[in-house]
């Protein structure tokens, strides 16, 4: 069974690593800054006694006031898992930077959270729309389309 690591532990290391670098820490997950996520992912994916090597997944919630993207973060040497957050506060132009350069499998992940939500993912190698077609207008899993 993989044990899920304390964001709030994790959230203390990262900070002394990372100052500025986390918004909130809690024991279920950890909430990171949208601009240290790509210093705080390579951290916990290269760190050898974190070794966060598999992206379960990523997923989206719209919260009217900002985005905020989930990723859940596993260590299949370890056997640990953390839940990491990012949060756009931009609604018009939401953007993130990817993390396909890290974990493969954000590939078609990070495609499918810009097609249905419109957060865009900086530094993606093929950023363009999954399930809809190119002429589609919108994002329809934004509480605010139609």
């Amino acid at each position: 069974m993989t044990v899920a690591l304390s964001g709030k532990e994790l959230g203390k290391r990262l900070a002394e690593r990372f100052p500025g670098s986390v918004a909130e820490s809690m024991p279920e997950y950890l909430l990171v800054n949208a601009a240290s996520l790509p210093e705080v992912a390579a951290f916990l994916k290269n760190s050898p006694d974190l070794d966060f090597n598999f992206l379960n997944y990523m997923t989206s919630v719209d919260y009217y006031g900002y985005f905020e993207v989930v990723y859940q973060l596993t260590s299949t040497k370890h056997n640990h898992s953390v839940t990491m957050k990012v949060r756009c506060h931009d609604r018009k132009n939401p953007a993130l930077p990817s993390v396909v350069g890290l974990w493969q499998g954000a590939n078609f992940q990070e495609r499918e959270i810009y097609d249905l939500m419109g957060i865009r993912f900086e530094g993606h190698p093929n950023l363009k729309r999954l399930l809809l077609w190119d002429g589609f207008a919108g994002h329809p899993l934004r509480k605010d389309y139609l």
